[in-house]
């Protein structure tokens, strides 16, 4: 387990999200148009519900759930993966769609900045039927990756989920996911649901977009009137963790020089949720955060090394 990152020891976390093949290709430079372009390349597991799962665990969460929709063509890869993460996976297996693929560019400059091409496949094909309620029993945090939304199906499956947990007063937290996609949905539509929620862990541009405000802090602040509790992620800048409309308070990230940025975000995520299953406050949790943060992006993917120190 990583030094700085781990938390205590306490709490269920379930996750409901997608689990995808992850296609990283690490490229100098623009990319060479009508030509080749040199890059190194590797096939890893991602997505990101099935990503915030495995920070969690590997952050200290001690029983991890993540529900999830795979074609039959990758179950068996994604489960070993999961269950080497310490995750207890349910991967329903779609008889039509194969399992989703993105394609993670990754520009190796400074930056480390990538671009994704998603074939969301069976992951976002999940619904109500593959919901129920006994998944709720024991756990006391239910996570939503954003990416739900973003289709009719595994939307009205995300609504079922939040339903019964309200109705168990388990508390809910969901991240936004891809600014893009967001915009496609509409904003209304998104913050009609995220009245639901108890935190929400949008990046920096989502948060803006959400808002339409420019500043980060200010679009914090004004989500936290919609949601108790706003986390927004804003990468080398840290975190603000805003509470009922009150100002910010800005948690530092650590300098790190990136290999990868793919998956930071969901780190920040799992370790957070990690921590305040372990008790700690939003402040703490988003410290812990920006270290898992910090420690992903100097990895190549989006998942955290194995418990047994495997890759």
């Amino acid at each position: 387990m990583g030094q700085g990152v781990s938390a205590g020891r306490r709490g269920s976390l379930l996750v409901v999200g997608d689990v995808v093949t992850d296609v990283v290709a690490r490229h100098r430079g623009p990319l060479a148009a009508g030509t080749d372009t040199a890059a190194a390349i590797r096939t890893l597991p991602g997505g990101a519900g099935a990503n915030v799962a495995c920070w969690a665990a590997y952050a200290g969460a001690a029983d991890v759930r993540l529900l999830g929709r795979v074609g039959a063509d990758a179950v068996a890869w994604h489960e070993r993966e999961l269950v080497a993460a310490g995750v207890r996976p349910r991967l329903v297996v779609d008889p039509q769609a194969a399992t989703g693929t993105v394609i993670c560019l990754v520009d190796t400059g400074a930056a480390a900045e990538r671009t994704f091409l998603t074939d969301s496949g069976a992951s976002l094909r999940l619904g109500p039927a593959d919901w129920s309620d006994a998944l709720l029993d024991g756990v006391d945090r239910l996570h939503l990756s954003g990416y739900l939304l973003f289709t009719e199906s595994s939307r009205a499956l995300a609504g079922t989920a939040l339903a019964a947990a309200r109705a168990r007063g388990v508390p809910v937290s969901l991240d936004p996911a891809s600014a893009g996609f967001l915009a496609e949905l509409g904003v209304d539509r998104f913050l009609a649901f995220a009245q639901g929620l108890d935190v929400l862990l949008p990046s920096r541009d989502e948060a803006c977009l959400l808002t339409g405000l420019p500043d980060p802090a200010d679009a914090a602040a004004e989500l936290s009137r919609l949601v108790p509790l706003a986390v927004v992620k804003a990468g080398a800048d840290g975190a603000l963790v805003a509470r009922r409309g009150a100002v910010p308070t800005r948690v530092p990230a650590l300098p790190v020089a990136p290999r990868d940025t793919t998956g930071a975000g969901d780190a920040f995520t799992g370790a957070f949720l990690a921590a305040l299953l372990a008790g700690a406050g939003p402040e703490e949790a988003a410290a812990r955060g920006c270290r898992a943060g910090a420690e992903a992006v100097r990895r190549v993917g989006g998942r955290p090394p194995h418990r047994d120190g495997g890759s």
